[in-house]
């Protein structure tokens, strides 16, 4: 298909030799020979009068021209994916599609990994492609590369369609032999023992239970830090560590493991979860369909 005088097909050529900065694997990527790529590139050089990728050694670099017109090419084709994948009926018994998500491993476990086991049986050829938040989700959404991203209220994205998901309390987790468990809680209990904390996205990337935690008037003693919410249960179990919780989580996590966990003594406020959309994913069918299941596993209480 050609769109004033140029063959669409190149934009993903020229997406594929961005990325990969070879012709071979750009090649292989597409599923073209080597020669069939760098004569993709050479159609795009003419076109657009520019080299785009520059041979230096053994490797190509890309020119300003070529980065400045990554973004917008990515753009084009991330919308006109999304035009493809939208029609005005979405049946999920018979729907064949792939969904691709930015959630944490703390939603994976506690609403996705439940909601897809029923989803296994009512929508039986639906696919799920799942990526661990980062710093980069903004960029994730913004390119289309994504059709929802599930964050904190604190962590949401400027600009990108947002709406309200879900609530979640936290608690105190420990080992369920932890001797904290056997009366009533205090505040001062909480902050007696060493902490389990995450961190995402860098030593100093806190999530939002945390960051509210130590902004408290206690000082805390961080004794393991780590980067995943599911593996909080495994760095309890045996020790006298205490973790701050997702209940939801909690809840799952006290089915395999040792674990006990209590309401916090004191005032904290919930988590406030928002899902946000890629603005060409907003009145798509099936889009709106998997946010309202999400929502309503989300709400569920187990």
């Amino acid at each position: 298909m050609r769109f004033k005088g140029l063959d669409l097909n190149l934009f993903v050529a020229f997406e594929a030799l961005m990325e990969t900065h070879n012709t071979a694997l750009a090649g292989e990527r597409l599923g073209l020979s080597q020669p069939a790529a760098s004569a993709a590139l050479a159609r795009l050089r003419d076109y657009f009068g520019d080299p785009l990728l520059l041979v230096k050694g053994r490797r190509m670099y890309p020119t300003p021209f070529a980065e400045m017109l990554l973004p917008k090419i990515r753009q084009c084709l991330r919308e006109a994916e999304g035009v493809i994948t939208t029609s005005a009926q979405f049946d999920p018994a018979t729907a064949d599609r792939l969904f691709r998500l930015m959630v944490s491993d703390y939603i994976l476990a506690s609403v996705m990994a439940p909601l897809l086991e029923d989803l296994a049986t009512r929508a039986p050829h639906l696919r799920f492609s799942f990526i661990q938040v980062s710093e980069t989700a903004g960029e994730h959404l913004r390119h289309a590369e994504i059709d929802l991203l599930i964050t904190p209220v604190e962590f949401a994205v400027a600009g990108i369609p947002t709406e309200p998901l879900c609530e979640e309390t936290y608690v105190v987790a420990g080992w369920g032999q932890h001797p904290i468990f056997t009366g009533d809680i205090t505040t001062e209990d909480v902050f007696r023992y060493g902490h389990v904390s995450v961190s995402i996205g860098g030593p100093r990337g806190y999530t939002v239970g945390d960051r509210r935690l130590d902004l408290l008037a206690h000082r805390r003693v961080i004794e393991v830090s780590t980067a995943s919410f599911s593996v909080v249960p495994y760095l309890l179990v045996g020790t006298t560590r205490l973790s701050l919780m997702h209940e939801r989580l909690a809840r799952i996590s006290a089915k395999s493991f040792d674990i006990r966990y209590r309401p916090l003594p004191f005032a904290f406020e919930p988590l406030r979860e928002l899902v946000q959309i890629h603005e060409t994913r907003v009145a798509d069918p099936g889009v709106r369909w998997l946010i309202e299941q999400i929502r309503a596993q989300a709400a569920r209480i187990d």
